[in-house]
């Protein structure tokens, strides 16, 4: 009987055991990003540039602007490990990328001491007091240095160098070198960072320089499953994003399908074309992502130079610098120098239109503590978020004379949203049916023009030039 006892009591220890394991794996992949995911992001307002004074700053403002209407991730950008060389007497950095980079003994990542002498967990803590997630950006691969130290993967006896792809180095910022995942200690290593991730109470992670890779983008998804902390699991960027490994992609919950977007009309028309491409391939867990929203105060770390407009590309730069007609200043990540973002008022429109028609996941991107009341407005619309958090990637429903009109069903529903856009620079002036809307002819129709705040009587429309007509459509019949 103490036997049989034994025995019992053993397999029930393994059932729960087992149990619990597939729990831990079920809430760490499953559950995680059932809507588009909605956040900020410091890439578009610092660059690699975040310290720890204005990532408090921006993460009160967050709490008190953007949480009430369901943002929830709070994400630090690249660089935050970067020990950079400053231009003297400022904080400001005097180098894109930091050619030192703090790490520990097994080659984990460590937090900045020059912009986060406090570490970054005061503010992972201060994060999760306020009910929000924390977020943490990742470049591909293992630092180079630590590569040529050759320094150890925790638990196991390979060393950096034996799993270093030293021909795969990223082309726009030359810090890591990829992993092969076919050597010993490969999975290991990723496993490790990952783990250190989730000890520090990381909820979600952006993998950059990612998506042509799909042995490392798996490999990350095990380490992530592996480490028993919910993560989202971000892959970037996406400009050349192969829809051809659409499996790998979904073991992830987020995949760029466009280059960094900025405030300017070639992003807008890069994010049309991405739409075009990648509609209907989201799903509940796995949402494409347009890059994040560049509205309000941009590049704070990068003040203009004297003697510079600031619309001039970083080739004209470079070109005035060499012929010497502008001193030598360091072109630092990001794009152009501090500004309030270039968008007009309809451009701002049709972006965060886009983005609530294509389900794209909602990652502010301006400074939070001076965020302007139109951005915060459109940012935070009922509307647009319900649409948004709809999650279902619109459809293409009218293509013609330079109008575009998509169709976003909402779910278990006969009611949705519609985007009228105008893609050309010139006032355009439409008259449509209700067929032209993707909507049957013989059904009755309300239709609300969400950004007007008003009824719609008919379908005759004049449309600014790179504008939008939003509208919401109930079925009354």
């Amino acid at each position: 009987m103490k036997i049989n006892f034994f025995l019992t009591g053993t397999f029930l220890t393994i059932l729960l055991a087992s149990t619990n394991i597939l729990n831990s794996q079920e809430n760490n992949t499953e559950k995680l990003a059932q809507t588009p995911p909605m956040g900020w992001n410091s890439f578009d307002s610092y660059g690699v540039y975040l310290y720890e004074k204005a990532a408090m700053q921006n993460l009160e403002a967050f709490a008190e602007k953007l949480k009430p209407h369901g943002y929830e991730y709070f994400v630090i950008d690249a660089g935050w490990f970067g020990e950079f060389e400053l231009q003297p007497g400022t904080i400001y950095p005097a180098e894109k990328h930091a050619k030192k980079m703090n790490f520990n003994e097994y080659g984990l990542l460590q937090p900045s001491e020059t912009y986060f002498p406090n570490g970054l967990q005061p503010i992972i803590d201060r994060c999760h007091e306020l009910g929000l997630k924390f977020g943490l950006h990742l470049m591909r691969g293992i630092p180079r240095e630590v590569v040529h130290l050759d320094l150890p993967i925790k638990g196991t006896n390979y060393t950096a160098a034996d799993i270093a792809d030293t021909k795969s180095i990223c082309v726009w910022n030359d810090q890591n070198y990829g992993i092969d995942m076919s050597k010993p200690g490969a999975q290991e290593f990723y496993n490790s960072l990952i783990n250190q991730m989730a000890e520090w109470g990381v909820d979600f992670i952006k993998y950059d320089d990612l998506v042509p890779f799909p042995e490392e983008i798996k490999g990350i998804a095990k380490a992530i499953e592996q480490c028993g902390r919910p993560m989202v699991y971000s892959l970037s960027p996406g400009n050349g994003a192969d829809p051809n490994h659409i499996e790998a992609f979904k073991t992830a919950h987020m995949l760029r399908v466009t280059a960094d977007i900025w405030d300017e009309q070639k992003g807008i028309d890069e994010a049309f074309d991405a739409w075009h491409k990648w509609q209907g391939k989201e799903e509940p867990g796995f949402w494409i992502d347009m890059d994040m929203i560049p509205f309000g105060q941009l590049q704070l770390m990068s003040p203009k130079p004297e003697g510079v407009r600031g619309d001039e590309s970083k080739a004209e730069l470079i070109k005035k610098m060499e012929a010497g007609e502008l001193e030598n200043f360091e072109l630092l990540s990001g794009k152009g120098f501090t500004r309030w973002s270039d968008f007009t008022k309809d451009q701002m429109y049709t972006f965060i239109t886009l983005r609530a028609l294509a389900a794209s996941p909602l990652m502010m991107g301006g400074d939070l503590p001076t965020l302007d009341d139109f951005s915060l407005k459109l940012i935070t619309d009922d509307e647009m978020i319900a649409c948004n958090q709809n999650g279902v990637m619109g459809h293409l429903v009218y293509e013609k004379d330079g109008i575009e009109i998509w169709n976003s069903p909402k779910k278990n529903s006969e009611d949705g949203w519609i985007g009228i856009f105008n893609r050309t620079p010139e006032m355009n002036k439409i008259s449509l049916k209700v067929q032209d809307l993707g909507l049957g002819a013989t059904q009755s129709y309300e239709l609300k023009n969400v950004w007007g705040d008003s009824k719609v009587s008919d379908l005759d429309f004049s449309i600014n030039p790179d504008g939008v007509v939003f509208l919401k459509y109930i079925n009354n019949e």
